[in-house]
């Protein structure tokens, strides 16, 4: 009888330490098992360099969404970014979307720039104000070949 009381305890605190090893691996990858509290947003732009799925969407410096999905809208032809926002975040109708880099060389994020309007997006509606990612490979090559005041003039 005691072989089993040990036994028995023995796959408890297994079962107890799966448990503890499923949780924690569910909590540090960042996965939503029982459902995020987010709804859909959509951006439109014409460039998206460098931006990428998993990415940060941020209001005021603070993470409020990530990035799901970027592609290419067949009809327009610009880019599409899907995003999660925290549904605690009521964003106005005329909401601007910009692409920024955290840094000098760091990673593109997404960053909400809130309008006044007293209408809300609702989920799966498209932000239509959107400034795209700054190109500083272009902007290299005009300085770099002296186009940056325009065309220069003969003295």
């Amino acid at each position: 009888m005691k072989k089993y009381t040990m036994e028995t305890s023995v796959g408890i605190f297994v079962l107890i330490g799966l448990l503890c090893v499923a949780y924690l691996t569910i909590k540090l990858g960042r996965l939503d098992v029982f459902g995020a509290d987010t709804y859909l947003l959509k951006a439109r732009f014409s460039s998206v360099g460098g931006l990428r799925p998993g990415g940060s969407v941020e209001m005021a410096g603070v993470k409020v969404g990530s990035i799901t999905r970027i592609y290419l809208d067949q009809e327009t032809y610009m880019a599409m970014v899907d995003m999660q926002i925290e549904r605690r975040i009521k964003l106005s109708e005329d909401t601007i979307a910009s692409i920024k880099t955290s840094g000098l060389i760091g990673d593109k994020y997404v960053a909400l720039s809130p309008g006044g309007l007293d209408e809300s997006l609702a989920e799966g509606d498209i932000i239509t104000e959107t400034e795209s990612a700054l190109d500083i490979e272009s902007l290299i090559s005009k300085y770099a070949f002296g186009d940056v005041g325009g065309s220069k003039e003969e003295k």
